[in-house]
């Protein structure tokens, strides 16, 4: 990859977790996490887009750096590519990462691991996924299965996303992880892109790339880091993220 940057989308408003990227993990804010371990992953510059002045002023007194973003944004994608436009207006970085601003345990081999299909040309957007091993969640809507073809033992070009359980059969159903490599003009063209219909219904923006014709492809790692959804989360994240004393 020529130049990467990487961004990392904040919305004070989430539904079930209102404030989330300001909520307290061992003294810092939850998006401060998120800012350190996209550092540590030492791909590209990291900017936090945010629709709050206190996520940047939170960002900022980490030493980090965080760009104001129109409070209207309805995805990440359209928060990050603002973000892109005002940061490097000039076009010096030519694949744009999209780390989710609600995974503060995420491992920087996972950020690093969504770039490498970019090395091939005819890729447009890149991302994760995971194998599932808990029953519960193959049946579980929001974790989202990814479905493709295996390129190899660690790669697939994908085919579909979706909530339910699929593919039917014997074999193994992958989780999708939200993290993607966009090549900077795949980034301009899909936030250009009207919602599609299968992006509608299954309420996953993925398929709008899809069904517009961009091929997107999945890197699989061994675990998928934990979103901060809620409040069980949030303590999940409290307790991954405590400082261990030993005798």
């Amino acid at each position: 990859m020529a130049n990467p940057i990487v961004l990392i989308p904040a919305r004070m408003s989430a539904t079930r977790l209102p404030g989330k990227p300001l909520a307290d993990i061992h003294g810092a804010p939850m998006i401060v996490h998120v800012w350190r371990r996209a550092m540590e992953a030492d791909v590209g510059p990291v900017w936090v887009a945010a629709d709050d002045a206190r996520v940047v002023d939170a960002v900022a007194a980490a030493g980090g750096r965080a760009i104001m973003t129109s409070p209207d944004h309805s995805s990440g994608s359209d928060r990050i590519f603002e973000a892109l436009s005002a940061v490097d207006a000039a076009g010096a970085h030519d694949v744009v990462v999209n780390v989710q601003g609600d995974l503060p345990t995420i491992e920087r081999s996972v950020v690093r691991a969504c770039l490498a299909p970019l090395a091939e040309d005819a890729v447009d957007i890149a991302t994760l996924a995971t194998p599932i091993v808990r029953e519960e969640e193959k049946d579980d809507p929001n974790v989202v299965k990814a479905i493709g073809t295996e390129l190899s033992a660690t790669r697939l070009r994908a085919l579909y996303f979706t909530r339910a359980r699929a593919p039917w059969g014997e074999g193994r159903l992958l989780h999708h992880i939200g993290l993607y490599a966009y090549r900077r003009e795949a980034l301009s063209r899909f936030v250009a892109l009207p919602p599609s219909p299968l992006e509608r219904r299954e309420k996953l923006e993925q398929l709008r790339a899809l069904e517009a014709g961009m091929r997107i492809d999945i890197t699989l790692v061994d675990a998928a880091p934990l979103g901060v959804d809620a409040i069980g989360d949030l303590e999940r994240a409290r307790d991954m993220l405590a400082p261990r004393t030993y005798a």
